[in-house]
Formats: structure tokens, C-alpha cells, sequence
């Protein structure tokens, strides 16, 4: 039988899936984030709410959430995850030309924002080392909530979406710092004094941490380079999904826990696996496997951080706590937008950037457990500041709202001053060719020919690796699977054209792409009449036999020998085509 302490994880489990289930649609059709949910869901379910009362009340207990370390183990698996695919959306190009905006805005945010809310927690009468300490903690965004809200609003992409990822992968390099500066000013004395460290000592205590952060970078992106793709190659060449599945957790978790030990964000070390992996043709196929395992756990982090808040403490001091949540959002937001405009950007970036970014982060709870267990805080400050920080987090789902409406006023507004209307729609994506062997080759070089953006898709890893190396965009993924197909830019792609010579998996891609997008034209290869019939019955837009076509090529080729003029021959055979491909628009094989 299992254990009592089993028997709560899984009746928390059971909670949490139950909450998931009923958050996620219900927020859906409030036209609310659910973020927000999984947030308020922590908060009633929480110990400090319904956990409180279970103890009165004892059937509150089964729906009650109680163990903090549970939930934050697999909470911050959540943020690894999230890190993971954010990395597989970029690439070190594409890195390296945010350099400016992560190592010059981003920095700049953190050490201004840690001096302006330090200040004013040491106005309030806080000792100076406590002051920094609170200022450092609370001038970090949430990496979850944030990249979770752009993610939902798919703004990754845009101005304001890059900016923020900037700042926030700045952020995510200061802990190092950050918790090497708590460590160090919990080591005083009570009367401010230092007992054994020397400013020299402390330079090189953070200089090796430095050092050793780098390390763990260094071999993370070393090994990674030289192994993954041929490691990846190799499981792919197995076809077995649930193989492929494990290699992809096996990374995650295994970067994740390298840069644990080197004292760095185990979401770092996940997000150098997504950028590694970001340059290999597995790409798309990782993002589509990865979804399920992100969502839920993210999930799982939101409730974590709701359970932190305390009703009662709230209602010790509102008026208190509502000031310094607005207050401190009010800070961010100005020293964000400022430094926004310093940097060359435009007032719609920096409002919507400087908004999303307002609220505090996860990190606010290690640093200030950190603190308090060090003697830094007192007990009654660092639950205040706890609330303020989950204030603030609470708060993000509506400043985000807040910062799309500003920046989209703000664009209009400016677009108007400058004499011009709203800003064209973007161009159209790429033709989508699903298999690359012979047939897909040619199609995609016909099309690069004639100028027309493709990316191409096969299951093979062989296949792709070659075509990747003739420079092609050609990457590995299941077409059959709807998921893939929106990663690969379905969504606007102008055609889609199908040339597999597996007539099963074809009719599977022509009903995936037909469940998620019914107006693009759809060309697929049919081996048969038969099977021809079975993919316009699916909602192919075209179809193309391949006895059918191999006969017409045939006589096309023999009326042309026997004296016939190209055009009339042309024309004919046109003709002949049109009328073949009549029946089996209508559902019935040609006799």
C-alpha cells in the first residue's frame, strides 16, 4: 500500500490536473489568460487559504494544495521547459545580434532599477545591505509569466517581444551576482560590520563564480555543437517517437543540471539546449514532442506561486501592500520606458516593453528566503516583500493587456501624425512541400526557380541532412501532426504541396492540414485512381496521378514524334487530362 506521504502527492497531482482541466477551458472562454487562472487557482487552493481551513473543516483537504516542496520542484521544471523552446526559437546569429539590447538595455535595467527600488526601501528606513538586496530581487521580471503572455498573444517575434526577451535573458545572467551579493551580506555582523571578508576576497569569490558560470557555458555549447545533431540523427533513424521523446528530456534535464552545479539558472542551461538545438533540422519536431510537457508544468509554477500568498497577511496592511505594489510597478515602468527611448526605441516599444515588464519575479522568492534565513531580512519584512512580489506577479496578466492597448494607441497615433494609415499586412509565408526525396526536390527546386519561398519536410533524417547541407531549407518532423504543420508557418503559408509516395501518410497530411486550415490549396501525389479519389474526398485541391501522368507524358511524347505541333499536342493532352481527373473529383475511379 503506499505511504501517506504518496497517497498526498498523489491526491495534490489529481488536485492540480483537476484545476487544469477547469481553469484552462473556463479562461478560454472568458477571453482571460490563464495564467491569471492557474494564479487565483494557487491562491484558493493554496495552504494559506484552503489549507488553512482544512484544518477545521476536514473534506477541504482533499482539495486543498499543502506541500510547498512538491509543487516547487516540478514548478521549476516548468521554467526549464519554457527557457527550452524560447531557446529553439532563436539561434547564436540571431543572439548575437541582440548583444546590444541584452548586455547594454538589460543590464542597465537591472543595475538602475536594483538602485532606484533599493533607494526607496532604504528611505523607508531599511538598512542599506537589506535595501540592495530587496532592490536586486525586485528589479527582475517573471521569465514565465512574461514570455507566457507574449507567447499566448504570438508577439515573441515583434519589437517589443525581442526587447523584452533581451532584458529578461540579462536578467536570468545577474543571479549570479545577485545571490553571490546576498551570500556575502549575510555574512556581517549585527552592527553592520564585516567579520572576514575583504573587499579583495569578495572580488574573488565572485570572480570564480564567474569563471565557473562560464565554464559550464563553454562546455555546454561545446559538446553540444559536436554531439547533438549526429546524436539526434541516430534516434531519428529509429522512427520511434517515444525514443526520440526521451533524448529530448534527456538534454533538457541534463544542460539544466550542469549549469545547476555551476551555480547559474538551471533554465540557463536549457536555454543554451533550445539555442543549440535551434540549428539543427530537428527543430520543429523537438517544439511539437516538448508542448504538452511545457504547458502543464508552467502550469504547475503559476499555482506555486499563488500558494505563496498569504489572505491574512494581505489584509494586515492593504493599503500598505496596494501602495508598494503600484508603486513598484510604477518605478519599473519608468526607468524601463526611459531607458527604452536612450536606446533608439519607439514610444509604442517602450510603453507595451516597460508595462510587461513592471511586475517582479520568481527569483524575488529564492533571494529573499535566501536573505531572511541568512539574518539579512526580518521575518515581518521579507513576507511584505514576498506579498509585493506576488502582487506584482498577479498584476502582470493586466499590465500585459494594458501594454498591447497603449502600444497599439500609441502606433496609430503616430501612423496618423506621419500622415499614413494602419501599416500593411505582413508578406505571405512559404509554399510548404511535405517529402523531399525525388519528387519533392524537384518541386522545391522548381519553385526556388521561379522565386517562390518553400520549406521542405521529410521524415527521413538522412534526407534532411543532405538536403540541409546543399543549403536547402529542409527540416525533420512529422507532417501528420498539426502541431508540426503550425510550426512550419501553416498558418499563412500560400500552398501546400504533398508529394510522399506513402498513400497512407499522405491522406493523413492532406486531413491535417484541411482540420486546421480549410482555404489553402492542397496538391497532392496519388499513386493510384483510388487513391487519387480518397485525397480529393479529404479536401485535396488537386491531385496528381502518377500512372495518369506517366501515360499522358508518354503519348505527349509520342504524338509529338509522329509529326504532331507542339501546342496542338499541348492542348490535347490538357484536354485528356481534365477529362480523367472528372471522375475522380466526384468520388469515382476513372474506368
Amino acid at each position: 500500500m503506499p505511504s501517506p506521504l504518496e497517497t498526498g502527492f498523489y491526491r495534490e497531482a489529481l488536485v492540480f490536473l483537476g484545476t487544469a482541466g477547469v481553469v484552462i477551458p473556463l479562461m478560454a472562454r472568458m477571453r482571460v489568460s490563464p495564467v491569471l487562472g492557474f494564479l487565483v487557482a494557487g491562491l484558493v487552493l493554496g495552504p494559506h487559504s484552503l489549507g488553512r481551513l482544512a484544518e477545521s473543516v476536514p473534506w477541504l483537504g482533499y482539495i486543498a494544495i499543502t506541500s510547498h516542496e512538491t509543487v516547487d520542484q516540478l514548478a521549476e521544471l516548468g521554467v526549464v521547459f519554457l527557457l527550452f523552446t524560447i531557446g529553439l526559437e532563436l539561434s547564436f546569429d540571431r543572439l548575437w545580434t541582440m548583444r546590444r539590447m541584452v548586455f547594454g538595455f538589460g543590464m542597465l535595467q537591472v543595475a538602475l532599477t536594483t538602485a532606484a527600488i533599493g533607494v526607496t526601501a532604504w528611505a523607508f528606513g531599511n538598512p542599506f545591505d537589506a535595501s540592495l538586496v530587496i532592490g536586486a530581487c525586485l528589479a527582475l521580471s517573471s521569465t514565465a509569466i512574461v514570455l507566457q503572455l507574449l507567447a499566448e498573444q504570438r508577439r515573441l517575434a515583434s519589437v517589443a517581444g525581442r526587447v523584452i526577451f533581451a532584458v529578461l535573458l540579462a536578467q536570468d545572467l545577474a543571479v549570479v551576482p545577485i545571490l553571490f551579493l546576498v551570500v556575502v551580506f549575510s555574512k556581517t555582523a549585527p552592527d553592520g560590520a564585516v567579520t572576514a571578508i575583504a573587499g579583495q576576497s569578495v572580488l574573488l569569490g565572485l570572480g570564480l563564480a564567474l569563471l565557473q558560470g562560464a565554464a559550464a557555458v563553454t562546455i555546454i555549447i561545446g559538446f553540444g555543437r559536436a554531439i547533438l545533431r549526429p546524436f539526434f540523427r541516430l534516434v531519428a533513424r529509429t522512427h520511434n517517437r517515444e525514443l526520440f521523446m526521451a533524448a529530448i528530456l534527456f538534454v533538457v534535464v541534463g544542460t539544466s543540471l550542469i549549469t545547476h552545479f555551476a551555480g547559474l539558472s538551471m533554465a540557463l542551461g536549457a536555454f543554451l539546449a533550445g539555442l543549440l538545438l535551434s540549428e539543427t533540422e530537428f527543430r520543429r519536431e523537438v517544439e511539437v514532442d516538448i508542448e504538452p510537457f511545457k504547458g502543464m508544468l508552467l502550469g504547475l509554477f503559476f499555482i506555486s506561486v499563488g500558494m505563496r500568498i498569504d489572505p491574512l497577511g494581505v489584509a494586515h496592511d492593504p493599503l500598505l501592500l496596494a501602495l508598494s505594489v503600484l508603486g513598484m510597478a510604477s518605478l519599473k515602468v519608468v526607468v524601463i520606458a526611459a531607458l527604452a527611448r536612450l536606446f533608439g526605441l519607439s514610444w509604442p516599444v517602450a510603453v507595451e516593453a516597460s508595462l510587461l515588464l513592471a511586475g517582479g519575479g520568481e527569483f524575488a522568492f529564492l533571494v529573499l528566503g535566501m536573505a531572511g534565513s541568512g539574518g539579512l531580512l526580518p521575518a515581518n519584512i521579507e513576507q511584505f516583500m514576498l506579498l509585493v512580489a506576488s502582487g506584482t506577479m498577479m498584476l502582470t496578466p493586466f499590465l500585459a493587456r494594458l501594454g498591447r492597448q497603449a502600444g497599439r494607441q500609441a502606433r496609430r497615433a503616430a501612423a496618423m501624425a506621419d500622415g499614413h494609415g494602419e501599416p500593411e499586412p505582413a508578406a505571405v509565408g512559404r509554399t510548404i512541400v511535405v517529402g523531399y526525396g525525388r519528387v519533392g526536390r524537384l518541386v522545391s527546386e522548381l519553385l526556388e526557380g521561379e522565386g517562390r519561398a518553400f520549406i521542405a519536410t521529410d521524415r527521413n533524417a538522412d534526407i534532411v541532412a543532405s538536403g540541409r547541407k546543399a543549403g536547402q531549407p529542409v527540416v525533420y518532423g512529422d507532417a501528420t501532426r498539426r502541431e508540426f504543420l503550425r510550426k512550419c508557418g501553416l498558418t499563412d503559408a500560400p500552398a501546400v504541396v504533398i508529394t510522399m509516395d506513402d498513400p497512407v501518410a499522405a491522406e493523413h497530411v492532406v486531413a491535417a492540414v484541411r482540420a486546421e486550415r480549410a482555404d489553402v490549396p492542397v496538391v497532392a501525389r496519388a499513386r493510384d485512381a483510388a487513391h487519387a479519389v480518397r485525397l480529393f474526398r479529404l479536401g485535396a485541391t488537386d491531385v496528381v496521378p502518377e500512372a495518369l501522368e506517366a501515360s499522358l507524358d508518354l503519348a505527349s511524347a509520342a504524338l509529338q514524334t509522329l509529326g504532331g505541333s507542339r501546342d496542338e499536342v499541348h492542348a490535347a493532352i490538357r484536354a485528356k487530362r481534365e477529362l480523367l481527373k472528372a471522375p475522380l473529383r466526384a468520388g469515382r475511379p476513372a474506368e
